[in-house]
């Protein structure tokens, strides 16, 4: 008996024990937790892959916290997930750090699967964390035989009207459907040519604009999927749809502009629409519900409806209740069935779709002449109105959209050229009112002229709709100096702006395209800003879509040929390398590498044969293409770097990104060819384009008097700012020359009296080639000027985007160019933030994805005391803090869970440095490497620090 009271005792003691130890162990896994659960970029997406990636960041509260090993799950239902019965994939422990670009490894994976997944991880001592909150996926329709919709249209451009604009009126569709039982589930799939608005029981289905998004849709059309289960019941149901031209049929870019044969109907005539409600019961039948002849169709409201030109509202022509039940459609007619293309690919929107990011209230209204009211919202932006008015019947309200004003308080829009960018609404004399905002167009624009109104409007009248690609923030960069802040608020307001469904040069004239070089020159800067993995994931196929017979990447993606002579232009062409290049640093995403390798290595291998043996571009080596030697370093100022020589510098700044990008995908053989490729170009641009000093020289004779070439009246000159800013930038200079680079091209910006005279393709790499060569004072001195040409020049001068010129406008003179080429909203000048993330605050990624990191911020010498930012990479958020403080520097770094750092401290004293007020050396966190050109380097793992030296 005695034992046997032991034996339970002992039992006690051992469960106990057991029991201590568990609940031990889990206070101290808790620590490494999974948040941010993503499949394809995105939070519960719907997607097409047939292995979908899944990401997922990790949080800490310790120092030093890494991943060890993960586990996922991924179930059929929540109720199996949260039984951990994983019955479509059991990862099992993994070992290792990554978390993020895991392929999916379970079971085939069927049309309409939602897939229920989570996560959790080992830390450094071997201890599992916490499961984190599920997450899910759903699969698309993975086949074409999933589609039973067919396409199905309207033709109404008989009743297209005017000379110039032939704008035909948007099409309505509807259908009432019978459901027989209770529904479990509804899920909607639709899609357009052209732009559709979807419609249940009166309800419009989604908050996306513009679906189903911008591609060549000859080749593929996306679609888009809705949860629509809350939006439909038993019995009646009225189902509706409003078409417009878009992208597809409407006006596009500047074709009407140069006089294309074709301006518009790019790739078809008439909108069409193809949708498919796929119900299940609660009894566990299902039903579908497709677009067909039976649909019934009509036109009224909306007369005209471009997504440049604008839109026109007849409120006199509404139905009411037109997608509800009980509508009479006895005067409308049948849908007509057109055919598809075959080889056209039906694929789920992989991209970030066009939503409403804010709205912004009027600051004033003013009366002007005529009866006209200038309203101001206070930004310039892209988006709409909401129009609130008041009237009789049949009363006309026209609204005008420009980005700036003339002096004399007019609105500006000689800049729009031949984008008509007016919205028009015929009131129906609503005694309560009426409100209206257009559902196909957009603009680019901070004021609106409205003509109309019959009595003075309200601010209210008038609300701004700020549109963009609902890409999300990652960024946040602050100073203790006005202009700098400004400048930074101006350059996310035009990536806001021009990130909407393409990386657009500028949202307000008749062009809005997406522009390759301003997209590679800007992708870098893009990245700080906003998360935009799953907007360049999308944008990336329409560029290699675009990829021309000879192999060349376009000028514009994508490339409806809206000038027949635009072919391709070396410095815009490398966005297809470029651009995937950078989304591979930024994400670690190597799939799209692989994804679009052989369009890449075509791309080279015509870049190659162009150079005929010599790996080197001489003088008028692209004299064939429109305009001669392509678009060069654009809108610089003074004389132009010669357009062969940076096409030489590119050439040899692609074949070290394909380098780089071979070896990540394990192609050894291939990384080793582009590396000698790389070394012949570099050694063949030396012998050509450099004096015996390492000077940079070109033979401009041979450009003549410089005609066909852009600005090529001012003359060519190899010795410029842009030619030693890109060389430099690109690794093209033997490194005993790099240092005498970077002091003559300090030697130019002062003999420009301290001025930059960069364009486009120069102002991405002159400030990181001056802090290459040890001149970040220089780069601040041009950071922070505010004399022309400068970005602190715009400042002054009333900016709150980036223009397109440098003096787009002079407060006291006026308009540069006004009837032109004068966007006040292109972001391209707007690189500079690659700069100011990497550079002055000097946070840079070490191992792609930003698993390693650097922080080496430098200091202004004068005009900027304190530099705060932030930026979540795919792994977690970092931040880079650093104050003068007297004869003392503050450093405050973050460094996210699973990640390492290596730290720059300036530093003047290296034993003056403090870690959160205590020695260094007292600190076992923080290895210390040593101290060199003025810096204190050490390595940190996950944590925050707080750094202080003698500086």
């Amino acid at each position: 008996m005695k034992f046997a009271r032991l034996n339970t005792l002992t039992v006690w003691l051992i469960t106990s024990f057991i029991t201590v130890s568990f609940t031990i162990s889990e206070a101290i896994s808790a620590d490494l937790t999974p948040v941010n659960l993503r499949t394809e970029y995105k939070r519960n997406p719907v997607v097409d892959v047939d292995k979908p990636r899944l990401s997922w960041e990790l949080t800490a509260t310790g120092r030093g916290q890494i991943q060890t090993a993960y586990q996922i799950l991924v179930a059929s239902s929540a109720a199996l997930l949260n039984a951990e019965k994983a019955d479509l994939w059991q990862s099992a422990k993994v070992a290792g750090n990554a978390t993020n670009q895991i392929e999916y490894s379970g079971k085939t994976l069927l049309s309409r699967t939602v897939c229920y997944w989570k996560v959790r991880s080992w830390d450094k001592n071997g201890q599992p964390g916490p499961w984190s909150a599920v997450a899910t996926w759903e699969m698309g329709l993975l086949t074409k035989a999933d589609w039973k919709a067919d396409w199905i249209g309207n033709d109404l451009t008989a009743l297209g009207k005017g000379k110039t604009y032939h704008l035909p009126p948007s099409p309505f569709f509807r259908k009432e459907i019978q459901l027989t039982a209770p529904v479990k589930k509804a899920r909607l799939y639709v899609t357009s040519l052209g732009l559709y608005e979807y419609q249940i029981n009166g309800k419009r289905i989604g908050n996306d604009y513009f679906t189903p998004g911008w591609t060549d849709y000859n080749k593929r059309v996306y679609y888009q999927t809705y949860d629509v289960t809350a939006d439909v019941k038993p019995g009646k149901n009225a189902l509706g749809a409003i078409l417009a031209d878009g992208w597809y049929a409407g006006y596009l870019g500047y074709a009407l502009l140069v006089g294309n044969p074709v301006v518009k109907n790019f790739y078809g005539n008439v909108p069409l629409l193809k949708a498919q409600l796929e119900i299940e019961y609660t009894n566990g039948k299902t039903e579908t519900i497709a677009t067909d002849q039976s649909w019934k169709t009509s036109h009224g409201p909306i007369l005209e409806a471009d997504i440049l030109n604008g839109e026109t509202y007849n409120a006199n022509l509404a139905f009411d209740n037109w997608s509800k039940t009980g509508f009479n459609d006895a005067g409308w007619k049948n849908s007509t069935i057109f055919p598809d293309k075959p080889d056209r690919q039906l694929e789920a929107y992989p991209g970030n779709p066009v939503r409403v990011f804010q709205e912004l209230k009027a600051k004033t209204v003013t009366p002007k002449a005529g009866g006209h009211y200038l309203f101001d919202l206070g930004q310039n932006f892209a988006g709409m109105v909401r129009l609130r008015v008041k009237g009789n019947k049949g009363d006309t309200i026209r609204l005008r959209f420009g980005e700036v004003l003339f002096p004399n308080g007019d609105i500006m829009t000689e800049n729009l050229r031949k984008a008509r960018a007016t919205d028009t609404y015929i009131l129906k004399g609503d005694p309560q009112g009426e409100t209206w905002t257009p559902k196909f167009t957009y603009h680019g624009f901070q004021y609106v002229d409205v003509a109309g109104f019959k009595s003075a409007p309200g601010l209210d009248a008038i609300t701004g709709i700020v549109l963009t690609s609902a890409t999300p923030e990652t960024g946040s960069f602050e100073t203790d100096n006005k202009l700098i802040n400004k400048l930074y608020q101006n350059i996310v307001w035009t990536q806001r702006s021009n990130y909407v469904e393409v990386p657009t040069d500028c949202p307000q004239r008749d062009e809005r395209l997406g522009w390759t070089g301003d997209a590679q020159a800007y992708v870098q800067s893009a990245t700080f800003n906003n998360d935009i993995s799953a907007f360049f994931t999308k944008w990336l196929v329409d560029l290699n879509d675009a990829q021309r017979p000879d192999n060349a990447y376009p000028i514009y993606a994508p490339a409806p040929n809206v000038r027949k002579t635009d072919t391709y232009s070396p410095g815009w062409s490398e966005a297809g390398i470029i651009c995937p290049y950078t989304i591979y640093k930024t994400y670690g995403d190597t799939r799209v590498i692989q994804k679009f390798w052989p369009n890449m290595v075509a791309y080279l291998k015509f870049m190659e044969a162009k150079s005929q043996g010599t790996y080197v571009y001489k003088e008028g080596s692209f004299a064939e293409v429109s305009p001669k030697g392509g678009f060069g370093d654009w809108l610089s100022v003074g004389k132009k770097t010669p357009p062969d020589m940076l096409a030489t510098l590119y050439f040899g700044y692609a074949a070290s990104m394909m380098a780089d990008m071979a070896k990540a995908i394990g192609k050894p053989d291939e990384a080793t060819y582009y590396t000698t490729m790389f070394t012949k170009i570099k050694q063949a641009f030396r012998a050509h384009y450099t004096d015996e000093t390492g000077r940079f020289k070109t033979n401009s004779a041979a450009y003549g008097n410089g005609e066909g070439y852009v600005d090529g009246e001012m003359g060519f000159e190899g010795h410029t700012q842009t030619a030693y800013a890109n060389a430099i930038y690109m690794n093209m200079i033997a490194p005993d020359l790099t240092p005498k680079a970077g002091n003559w091209l300090v030697d130019l910006i002062k003999a420009n009296d301290n001025k930059l005279s960069t364009g486009f393709l120069g102002v991405k790499p002159l400030l990181p080639s001056l802090s290459m060569t040890g001149h970040s004072n220089e780069a601040y001195k041009l950071l922070l000027s505010t004399e022309y040409p400068s970005w602190g020049f715009e400042v002054v001068n009333g900016a709150n985007t980036i223009w397109e010129r440098w003096n787009s406008y002079i407060k006291g003179k006026g308009f540069e160019n006004n009837a032109g080429m004068n966007s006040f909203n292109h972001y391209a000048f707007g690189s500079v933030n690659e700069w100011l993330f990497g550079n002055a605050a000097g946070i840079k990624a070490a191992e792609a994805g930003y698993r390693t990191f650097i922080i080496r911020p430098e200091l202004a010498p004068q005009g900027i005391n304190f530099v705060n930012a932030s930026y979540r990479s795919i792994n977690g958020t970092i931040v880079s803090s650093w104050k003068k403080e007297g004869n003392r520097v503050r450093m405050k770094v973050v460094v996210p869970a699973n990640t390492t750092a290596t730290v720059f401290i300036p530093i003047t004293k290296p034993d003056s440095v403090l870690e959160s007020n205590k020695a260094l050396t007292a600190s076992q966190d923080i290895r210390v490497i040593g101290a060199r050109d003025g810096y204190l380097q050490v390595t940190v793992g996950s944590g925050t620090y707080q750094f202080s030296a003698v500086n």
